[in-house]
């Protein structure tokens, strides 16, 4: 056994969730995880919850979306309705052993897909706002991720781990400490209202008029580190070049380029996968609007590994998401799809608000 995972689904399972007694908690998790998942699993019963296992195997969607009907793709079963819909807490793993499997499946297919996830996406995202459940999203090292990143598994390993805890004799102490630090920026922001991003072949316009900024700190994605909220739907305004590979569902696009107006995508371009991208923003009405713009803050992440769990919290970049918004920002946004995009700040980037220099070439100029 890894001592590193019984401390991460410590970790996770105290602090990030907080199971409390008699919480339903769905732990779900692709095969490969098992190490960890057993510590899940002990974690939960220790701290007196309701354990329910929902494993993934690497075939079933590859199967399913290949071979399946559109009546048998864009089927839910009921209980996995009922763990969004009625339990406490879900904690997911991600564990896969070929993150390309699905790249061959017709782009018509994983769109009608991911249109009838939609309301199932609604409903989690409404009931974490809410507070009545709590989720958290963290990965487990495969062959698979290494092999993206460009490392060998040990060393994938040892990033991963240490990304999620720095600090492995106190993470919980370390979160608390990264907290405290976000939460300055999160109240200088408050009550800010336009925020103008400069960086090479970016020059965009929003609002935040009115809107949260959620200091992320371990509690739902592990590893965390970012501050984010939902722009005011129609404020987006200019054009961006995003720096690294977006992928979406596998799928990477590379050289991604896109131009607003009022808010929505009205050009759009990628390098690789065009096809791809295009037919993805139009998967329906608010596709092509963005629920997410945030900063990320992590700087023990600096390098891309083409996991967006880790990639979306590089210290010095921003990301937004199109499609889908978190209520708890006060965003309105509603799609099916929410798809992160990564632009590095840390050469000659800046982030101004209300005219005030925010952040440049990666940090922050003012502390709070």
């Amino acid at each position: 056994m890894d001592i590193r995972d019984q401390k991460l689904a410590q970790l996770i399972t105290q602090y990030s969730v907080n199971v409390q007694p008699g919480d339903k908690v769905v732990i779900r998790s692709g095969a490969l995880a098992e190490p960890l998942v057993k510590e899940f699993y002990k974690a939960v019963l220790a701290a007196g919850g309701h354990p329910i296992l929902w494993t993934e195997y690497p075939w079933e969607a590859e199967i399913m979306l290949g071979s399946g009907s559109e009546a048998q793709y864009t089927y839910i079963h009921k209980p996995v309705e009922n763990f969004y819909a009625t339990y406490d807490r879900l904690i997911r793993v991600l564990a896969e052993d070929n993150t390309k499997n699905l790249n061959s499946i017709d782009s018509d297919v994983y769109t009608r897909f991911t249109q009838s996830r939609g309301p199932m996406m609604n409903t989690y995202m409404d009931r974490t706002a809410r507070g009545e459940l709590r989720w958290a999203l963290t990965l487990y090292p495969t062959n698979a991720y290494a092999q993206d990143a460009d490392m060998s598994l040990d060393e994938y390993a040892d990033f991963v781990y240490n990304a999620c805890m720095p600090d492995q004799n106190d993470p919980v102490g370390y979160w608390r400490g990264v907290s405290e630090r976000q939460e300055r920026i999160v109240k200088w922001l408050k009550g800010k209202k336009n925020v103008h991003l400069l960086g090479k072949g970016t020059d965009l316009r929003l609002s935040i008029e009115g809107r949260n900024f959620i200091n992320c700190d371990c509690r739902v994605n592990i590893p965390d580190g970012e501050i984010f909220t939902g722009p005011v739907e129609d404020s987006m305004e200019g054009h961006v070049s995003f720096s690294y590979p977006t992928i979406y569902h596998g799928r990477e696009v590379t050289g991604v380029q896109l131009e607003f107006k009022k808010g929505r995508v009205v050009k759009a371009s990628a390098d690789k996968n065009e096809e791809f991208l295009l037919k993805t923003i139009d998967t329906d009405e608010g596709a092509r609007g963005v629920g997410e713009f945030a900063i990320g803050t992590n700087e023990g992440i600096q390098r891309f590994t083409r996991q967006i769990l880790f990639d979306e919290k590089i210290g010095g970049s921003f990301h937004m998401a199109l499609g889908k918004g978190y209520p708890e920002s006060g965003s309105v946004a509603q799609s099916a799809i929410h798809w992160d995009m990564i632009c590095d700040l840390r050469d000659g980037g800046q982030i101004w608000v209300d005219d005030q220099l925010l952040y440049e070439n990666g940090k922050f100029v003012i502390e709070g």
